[in-house]
Order: C-alpha cells, then sequence, then structure tokens
C-alpha cells in the first residue's frame, strides 16, 4: 500500500497535460506528473472488490471513460463504465461544449466546481449526472482555457458564487476553522488529508472583493485563487490549501439566512480574535514547518496590516490585496508609460480609496520612484495623493487618520470630493481602489482627460458591479483618448469606428 500511495504522488494522480505546453495555453509540466509509467496504479484501492466504485467518486484519481483497458481490470471498475475508452482530449472537448451551453457565468462556475469537487448543480438545468467529479480534467481545462475560464473560476463571476455559497455548497473544498475549534487548531489541521503543503490561501471572510463582510461564505476566495495557482503558477493541487477562519459575520442578510453555513453570531474582535489567529498561525508552522507560505486574502484593513506586521518576522506570508496588488498595479503603470510617456516620477497619481489596497499601491510606486531618482521615499510620496471617504487626505486631518493613512497626509487646503481633488491636484494617473461603483462619474473622466491629452484611469475595484468605471464610461467620457485598465475583465468596445480593448490590472 505504501508503494502504491508513493507512486500516486509522485506518477499521474493530478495533471495530465502537455510537458511542453506554454503560458498562454498553461503551464509546463515542472514536476513531470504526466509521466506515469503503465504499471503505475492510479488509486491507493488495490484488493477492495468495492473500490472502483469508490474511485469513480474520488476526484482526485477518477478519470472517467479515460481509464484504460488494464486500468478497468486493476481497480475493478468493470461494469461500471460504458466499454468505450476515450481520450482526455475528447472529455475536454465535450465539456468545454457543454459549459459553453449554459448563458450564466454563475452556472458555469458551477459547473466547474462540480467538475473539481462536487458541488451542487441542481440549478437552473444543470444535473448532478451531468458533470462528473474529475480534478485532472478540471485543471486540464483550466490550463487549455484560460481566457475564457479565469473570469468564472475567479472574478467576477466568483464574487456572485461567494453570495450564493450556501445555497449551492455541497462538499467542503477546504478547511473550516472556526471559534469552535479554539483550542484544537492542530488536530483540524491533521484532519486534512494531504502533508506536503507548500502555500495556504486563507480568509475570515470580512471583506471579499468589493462585497463586504460574507463571513464563512468566503471560501470561495481561497479555492478560487489556488485554483489559478494550479493553472498558471504550476504548483501541484495537493500543495495547496484553502482555509476559511470563522469568526462570525457582522452581514445581518447571512445571519437570517437559513442556508448560511458559517456561525450565527455577530464577529470576535479584540483578544479573541487575536488568539484564535494566534493560535492558527502557530499551528500552521508546527504541522507544516516554516517554509509553509501563509497567504491573507480579503481581510478589513485593521487586520491586514496588523497581521502582516505582526507575523512578518516570524512566519512566511504574504497578503495579497497590499503586497500582490501593489505588485501587478506598479506594473501595469510601468507598461502604460510606453504610452502616455515620461517617468514615474513625471507623473501625479491621484487614488479613491485609501485602504489596503490604495495606501499598498501607493506605497510600492513610491518606492519605486525613489529608486530610479535616488530620492528619500519621503520626497516621492509627495507625487502621490490619495481621496477617502472624506475626502482628501492632508496634513489637517493627521490626528484622525488611521496609522496607514498618515504617511500621505501631505500640506495642502482640505478638499472634499474626487471632482474637486481631480480639479486642483491635477493628476496624470487617476486609480480607483474604493470597493465602491460607479465613483469615477462622467465629471471625473471629462476633468482627468481636460488635463491629459492620455489619462491613465485605473478602475480597479472587484467585482464588475463595484468598479469605479466602465471600460465603455471611460472611452467615451474621453473621447477615445483615456488609457484604461481594471480589475475585472470587460469586453472590447467600439467608439467612432475604432475597437478599444482594456488592460486588466488583478493579482490573480
Amino acid at each position: 500500500m505504501e508503494s502504491t500511495l508513493k507512486a500516486l504522488r509522485e506518477g499521474e494522480s493530478v495533471l495530465d497535460l502537455s510537458p511542453r505546453s506554454t503560458v498562454s495555453g498553461g503551464v509546463e509540466d515542472v514536476y513531470g506528473e504526466d509521466r506515469a509509467t503503465e504499471d503505475q496504479l492510479v488509486t491507493p484501492w488495490s484488493f477492495s472488490v468495492a473500490s472502483g466504485y469508490t474511485l469513480l467518486r474520488d476526484p482526485q484519481y477518477n478519470k472517467g471513460l479515460a481509464f484504460t483497458e488494464k486500468e478497468r481490470d486493476a481497480h475493478y471498475l468493470r461494469g461500471l463504465l460504458p466499454p468505450t475508452v476515450v481520450s482526455q482530449q475528447l472529455q475536454e472537448k465535450q465539456l468545454m461544449n457543454n459549459i459553453r451551453q449554459y448563458q450564466v457565468p454563475l452556472q458555469k462556475y458551477m459547473a466547474m466546481m462540480e467538475l473539481q469537487a462536487g458541488f451542487s448543480t441542481h440549478h437552473d438545468k444543470i444535473t448532478q449526472h451531468e458533470i462528473e467529479t474529475n480534478e485532472r480534467l478540471f485543471y486540464k481545462l483550466l490550463v487549455d482555457n484560460v481566457e475564457e475560464l479565469l473570469p468564472i473560476v475567479y472574478t467576477p463571476t466568483v464574487g456572485e458564487a461567494c453570495q450564493k455559497y450556501g445555497s449551492i455548497f455541497k462538499r467542503p473544498q477546504g478547511l473550516y476553522i472556526s471559534l469552535k475549534e479554539k483550542g484544537k487548531i492542530l488536530e483540524v489541521l491533521k484532519n486534512w488529508p494531504e502533508r506536503s503543503i507548500q502555500v495556504i490561501v486563507v480568509t475570515d471572510g470580512e471583506r471579499i472583493l468589493g462585497l463586504g463582510d460574507l463571513g464563512c461564505q468566503g471560501m470561495g476566495i481561497p479555492v478560487g485563487k489556488l485554483a489559478l495557482y494550479t493553472a498558471l503558477g504550476g504548483l501541484r493541487p495537493s500543495a495547496c490549501l484553502p482555509i476559511t477562519i470563522d469568526v462570525g459575520t457582522n452581514n445581518e442578510n447571512l445571519l437570517n439566512d437559513e442556508c448560511y453555513i458559517g456561525l450565527r453570531q455577530k464577529r470576535a474582535t479584540g483578544q479573541e480574535y487575536s488568539e484564535l489567529l494566534s493560535e492558527f498561525m502557530a499551528a500552521v508552522k508546527q504541522n507544516y514547518g516554516e517554509k509553509v507560505l501563509v497567504q491573507f486574502e480579503d481581510f478589513a484593513n485593521h487586520n491586514a496590516f496588523e497581521l502582516l506586521a505582526k507575523y512578518g518576522t516570524s512566519h512566511l506570508v504574504f497578503n495579497d490585496d497590499i503586497q500582490g496588488t501593489a505588485s501587478v498595479v506598479l506594473a501595469g503603470v510601468v507598461a502604460a508609460l510606453k504610452l502616455i510617456g515620461g517617468t514615474l516620477a513625471d507623473h501625479t497619481f491621484l487614488f479613491l480609496g485609501a485602504g489596503e489596497a490604495g495606501t499598498g499601491i501607493a506605497e510600492l510606486i513610491a518606492l519605486e520612484m525613489s529608486k530610479q531618482t535616488k530620492k528619500p521615499i519621503e520626497e516621492t510620496r509627495k507625487k502621490i495623493w490619495l481621496v477617502d471617504s472624506k475626502g482628501l487626505i492632508v496634513g489637517s486631518r493627521q490626528n484622525s487618520l488611521q496609522h496607514f493613512k498618515k504617511p500621505w497626509a501631505h500640506d495642502h487646503e482640505p478638499v472634499g470630493t474626487l471632482l474637486e481633488a481631480v480639479k486642483v491636484i491635477k493628476p496624470t494617473v487617476l486609480i480607483g481602489s474604493s470597493g465602491v461603483g460607479k465613483t469615477f462619474t462622467k465629471e471625473v473622466i471629462e476633468a482627468v482627460s481636460s488635463i491629459n491629452e492620455k489619462p491613465l484611469v485605473m478602475a480597479l475595484s472587484n467585482p464588475t458591479s463595484q468598479s469605479e468605471c466602465t471600460a465603455e464610461e471611460a472611452y467615451q467620457w474621453s473621447e477615445g483618448r483615456a488609457i484604461f485598465a481594471s480589475g475585472s475583465p470587460f469586453d472590447p468596445f467600439e467608439y467612432k469606428g475604432k475597437v478599444y480593448y482594456s488592460g486588466q490590472v488583478l493579482n490573480w
């Protein structure tokens, strides 16, 4: 049995992809997981007559009609499958045809999740028998259809999926650690069947995309993020662990929803919250070692900065919203310089939104500007201005600001609105990270366009409904002159006979 399990880990238990596939169509088979020999068994079930039935219901090892004649004999599959043997390529073609028939993105999401791990798919004409659970086929589809399926598996569709997670939930896809498990978190981690975990994506569900507190139903975010790390980064699925820490929710709609799957209580805060997170971080290191990466995902501002500072020196940690978003946006700005001209230091930046994403992006831009100009970062920060819910962040507000906003409190008269800030600051780059839709109004885009021949406009908030403006609005209101990028994708837009393709700036 041990030798069979070893063959599983080293053989074809995860992906069945071309070892020469490229990033545009997937990733290289860096782990050699496609190269199992014919004699290697694909499951640990070698002796039980009932093993074939179990195998067909196990997402990690099921291959459906792609099981060979030899495998069907070895794993007691005779009679449990139709006699034909089909290739994975044909399976992929058939399934993509089925998925493309669904008109609603959430239907496509549910079909993909059913393939990966067995979500409930009894809604809107999808039946459970139409989609088998087959993890290797899930990743094959995702790798070979990256552009088409990324918006389905992750934003913007994942936002709606999280909102409805309770009603579509069938089979858990990660670990749920709640206040009920306090004092037993190490035991809970040991319940997870995989031992060689390299990456943990964890959320407490308090700030899911731009949708706010979704509590336990935020699990869709770690699950989706790690699926992309496999498809785009080549991480083995068995090395990835999605975790939701459930400390309650302040979302009254969820607390009153009979389908809500989390704790029905207000969020724990203060010492109770801190102790649970401290136990979690200690248990992670004890169970998986010091090299496991813990990625904090969609924590609210007040916890995100504190957790990163607290555990940054003792654990391998990363905050995607503060650091990941910043790196991708900086890359987008640098790429856009080829179109708008100049260097970073030649431009003036105005942000709408001064939370973890906004301040994280601003800080990285200032750091890069400092590196290029050899000026102190305190000096380069003065090229960057932030607007929050109370207006432009200025020196006179210093005493009332949260600590992460204070570096951006420059000397200036108070300014109450974004439109007024655009008129007085005269930015060349306008970046939205507010989580509030429709805030880049016609007047705002027209104002920034009157200042610049080619204004760079980045509406980063997700999902699409929370985007500060759409691509169509940016192009129309700027008369086709804006260089536009967004967090969620937008379709190409035709304006005055020219087709505009907007960029997407997102730390998938």
